[in-house]
């Protein structure tokens, strides 16, 4: 095994010399090298920030937004969206698994792709048929490969496949927001955390996670009544507050009636671009802010923060942390909070 083959450099097609995730076009070729494995397709999930721009580009054409998550597998054999710049995960059965994977996995497996899609060749041969074209959860048939420097885990029996696969995309949130509470809370008092779309898969557990790390309060931002009902019967936050993430004084304000002041750590899970400033502007002197969206732009977060003289460090989540998919799981089981917010969510979502 060679660097190169094990993150995946021979599959990168077009331009060449860049690393499988910023290629424009990657080889899904479904024979696969001694280090490879490959996944038959259940079930894609695409990132919540690229599903939104689809569907809002597209006028919510369901038909438009399949044709068009097609056209782009099709052209740069991966699920990259040119516009966001983001992907999403996959649910699958492994089918072949080469001699020298260091993944431990096995035919049979049904597992989760714990690496974004903007990276795994993928191939679609159904059409997507399955798929309404109305929710982030693509029923799809077809294959990935998966490197031997890539991510996967095998599905818990006692999840459903479609909440694990919404768990797992997500997973990477709640773990960084540990770390980083965790830290504060062993080298001072414990932090006041805020998060900026505190309803949604990755603020639901961001918050249960921080509770759990040491917070001494966390608060949750949300932009509508509706979903301030769910988040307060869902007992995760100490207080709820209603503001537009895009509205930095807003959100300024908001967290600091709830919190009693500014957070010293904030956390934005929000799937629209625009958030940076409010975040920044709701921190504490000295505090951390996680940006955990694919929406997020760093030059407007950099240079906003310097705008205004904020002394804040920025981290952007990368999606993963050793363990993330584990621990995300145990928060699912054991706060009914979090089970209960993403019941709600999949309600509203026929994929699920």
């Amino acid at each position: 095994m060679t660097e190169g083959t094990a993150i995946g450099l021979h599959r990168v097609l077009e331009p060449a010399g860049v690393l499988p995730q910023a290629a424009h076009r990657l080889d899904a070729d479904p024979r696969i090298r001694a280090d490879e494995v490959r996944v038959a397709v259940e079930r894609l999930n695409l990132d919540a920030a690229s599903f939104r721009q689809l569907h809002t580009a597209h006028g919510g054409d369901p038909d438009a937004v399949r044709a068009e998550v097609l056209r782009i597998i099709g052209e740069r054999g991966k699920m990259h969206n040119p516009v966001t710049g983001s992907g999403g995960m996959l649910v699958g059965v492994v089918e072949e698994a080469g001699p020298e994977s260091p993944l431990g996995l096995k035919p049979g497996d049904r597992v989760a792709t714990l690496v974004s899609l903007t990276l795994t060749p993928l191939a679609v041969s159904d059409g997507l048929a399955g798929w309404d074209g109305r929710s982030e959860q693509v029923p799809a048939r077809g294959h990935a490969i998966l490197f031997a420097r890539s991510i996967a885990a095998v599905l818990p029996d006692d999840v459903p496949v479609p909440l694990a696969l919404s768990v797992m995309d997500v997973c990477g949130a709640p773990a960084l927001t540990r770390r980083v509470v965790e830290s504060r809370a062993v080298s001072g008092a414990a932090p006041v955390v805020a998060v900026l779309g505190a309803a949604g898969k990755s603020g639901c557990l961001s918050l249960a996670a921080a509770r759990r790390a040491g917070a001494s309060r966390v608060v949750g931002l949300v932009p509508s009544a509706e979903e301030a009902a769910r988040l307060e019967a869902s007992g995760l936050a100490d207080a709820v507050v209603l503001a537009d993430a895009r509205d930095p004084v807003a959100v300024s304000r908001a967290v600091a009636g709830g919190a009693g002041g500014p957070a010293d750590v904030t956390v934005v899970c929000v799937d629209v671009p625009g958030c940076e400033h409010g975040a920044v502007l709701a921190t504490a002197q000295g505090g951390t802010v996680v940006f955990f969206s694919m929406a997020t732009s760093f030059p407007a977060a950099a240079l906003g923060a310097e705008g205004l003289a904020a002394d804040v460090t920025m981290l952007i989540g990368n999606g993963y942390v050793p363990g993330h998919a584990q621990y995300a799981l145990d928060l699912l089981r054991s706060e009914p909070g979090v089970g209960m917010l993403f019941t709600a969510r999949a309600g509203a979502d026929p994929a699920q």
